[in-house]
């Protein structure tokens, strides 16, 4: 290459950056002039899957465009957020995530096909659903206390039923043996369903659930429950204590959802959407819709969602690596 050849070349690359940085500005005041794609890693029908219908029903109010979720279910939430994380960084694509897709997923398949902290932008937070330890009704356990004493002893035939590796059912499991000792026989299922037959059947004795799932067969008196995972008692579960006030202070359990953009989305838009997220979830009447799903609508700036995130990967992310916890 000549020195004038380069010298057009270079020329050209100063032109484009110049045009680059002012139209992300211009992009982000024209946003949204389009339909906005919700990602969600689930199927239609589960808990965020309604979460994102909830919040994309009040967004839609608010910016005057549809919001549409768009469900692609399938390894572990992998699919979804790696679409998400390779789509284009215009706020026309987004990722409604949770515990396992957001943080997990990766290490216990084995696929670094995406990093959180690389490939996304946190949003806001959305929801949280406290994590119950419950009990099948023969078994004779009426606290946490006595189940962790009956586990502690050697070649005990307890089992406890999980919807799969590496979802926060297992890691409370995981994560209560190692803070005590305790051993059981983990036996994993394709979903909450199969495994919450086998519990109410007694082929397994307990498990740890979302509040959504395990309230209606703990009213019905079929399930028992020790303790709730969440930092206060439930309202809808009053006399059931907390894992805190059971002795374990460091035990606050919960699955939660939350929106993430595609890392390089304009500050502008990614302030946008937090501002309406919050607004949205403060209001009393979309409080009561999650609040029928057994979760509790909180959201958050992107820097304080940022450093849940962080923070849960620093607690969780070492006890999957000594767990040797896979999806294989």
């Amino acid at each position: 290459m000549t020195k004038a050849q380069f010298a057009r070349s270079a020329a050209r690359a100063a032109v484009a950056a110049i045009l680059a940085s002012l139209a992300s500005p211009i992009l982000a005041q024209a946003w949204p002039d389009k339909p906005v794609r919700v990602v969600v890693p689930y199927p239609p029908g589960g808990n965020v899957d309604s979460a994102g219908r909830i919040i994309g029903a009040k967004l839609q109010e608010i910016f005057k465009q549809p919001f549409l979720v768009d469900n692609k279910p399938g390894a572990g939430g992998m699919i979804a957020a790696e679409a998400v994380a390779r789509a284009r960084p215009d706020g026309y694509t987004l990722f409604l995530g949770a515990n396992g897709p957001i943080l997990f997923s990766p290490m216990i398949y084995r696929k670094n096909n995406y990093d959180w902290k690389k490939d996304f932008i946190p949003v806001s937070s959305v929801s949280f659903t406290p994590v119950i330890l419950q009990v099948n009704n023969a078994v004779p356990f009426k606290t946490v206390g006595e189940l962790i004493a009956a586990a502690r002893k050697p070649g005990n035939d307890l089992t406890m039923a999980s919807p799969g590796a590496g979802t926060q059912n297992h890691l409370a499991s995981e994560y209560l043996q190692h803070k005590t000792g305790a051993h059981w026989i983990t036996v994993h299922y394709k979903g909450n369903a199969p495994a919450t037959t086998d519990l109410l059947g007694g082929q397994v004795q307990f498990n740890f659930d979302q509040l959504s799932v395990a309230l209606p067969f703990i009213q019905q008196g079929r399930t028992r429950a020790l303790a709730v995972g969440s930092a206060k008692r439930l309202p809808q579960l009053p006399d059931v204590p907390t894992f805190q006030e059971s002795g374990f202070p460091d035990m606050t359990v919960e699955t939660f959802t939350g929106l993430l953009a595609p890392a390089g989305t304009p500050q502008d838009i990614v302030q946008k959407l937090s501002g309406a997220l919050r607004q949205i979830l403060a209001d009393k009447d979309v409080q009561a819709k999650f609040e029928a799903l057994g979760a509790q609508a909180r959201g958050s700036t992107p820097e304080q969602f940022k450093q849940f995130l962080t923070n849960e990967d620093k607690r969780w992310t070492p006890l999957i690596k000594q767990a040797n916890i896979t999806a294989e």
